[in-house]
């Protein structure tokens, strides 16, 4: 199947209708050409509204992390964004709900393989970490799955994710903006050469 028509279908997609508290709105972002894949959990409300990836605080933090302007990171031919959820999932005293169990395992399956020019996977927030790494590299925790970024081969970046709820962690571990930041933005850069 051509990725413009499974982007059709996930879009057209209504299987957890029943379950969210609002009008299911998939969103995916992705290009045949596109070099960077990030896999996050599931769009927040910002996002859910403006139907755009990314597009709320969490992202500016994500950009800056990755080196990249709007224009270059919404140049769909640069990054895809397929997240484990692709619909909003509603919010428990306000923290966002985990993505819905069935999008991941609906959707991934088919349209990974048809991503197929990207070389750098950004893994962002546990779910991702789950799927992509499996549940016993999981179970380390996401701080010590980041921690151990040097670990995993230069096509993939374990991240935690941009929310303003880690800001604690970031402070408490400097590590990160000093070392792994750095090692991101160069991965990005080689990425898009």
């Amino acid at each position: 199947m051509p990725l413009d028509a499974l982007v059709d279908e996930i879009r057209a997609c209504r299987v957890c209708a029943g379950a969210l508290p609002h009008e299911p709105r998939p969103i995916v972002w992705v290009h045949p050409e596109a070099r960077i894949l990030i896999a996050g959990q599931a769009p927040g409300r910002r996002v859910h509204e403006s139907g755009v990836p990314w597009n709320d605080p969490s992202g500016d933090r994500l950009r800056a992390w990755m080196g990249l302007d709007r224009d270059a990171f919404y140049d769909r031919r640069n990054v895809a964004v397929a997240a484990m959820g692709f619909c909003y999932p509603g919010t428990v005293k306000g923290a966002d709900l985990p993505p819905r169990r069935e999008c991941a395992p609906l959707w991934r399956p088919r349209l990974l393989p048809l991503l197929s020019q990207v070389r750098l996977t950004l893994l962002v927030g546990g779910y991702a970490h789950r799927w992509h790494l499996g549940a016993a590299a999981a179970r380390r925790g996401t701080g010590a799955l980041v921690a151990s970024w040097r670990e995993f081969p230069e096509s993939v970046m374990v991240l935690p994710h941009p929310s303003w709820r880690n800001s604690g962690w970031l402070k408490r571990n400097p590590w990160f903006e000093t070392d792994a930041v750095p090692a991101l933005r160069r991965r990005v850069a080689a990425a898009l050469s």
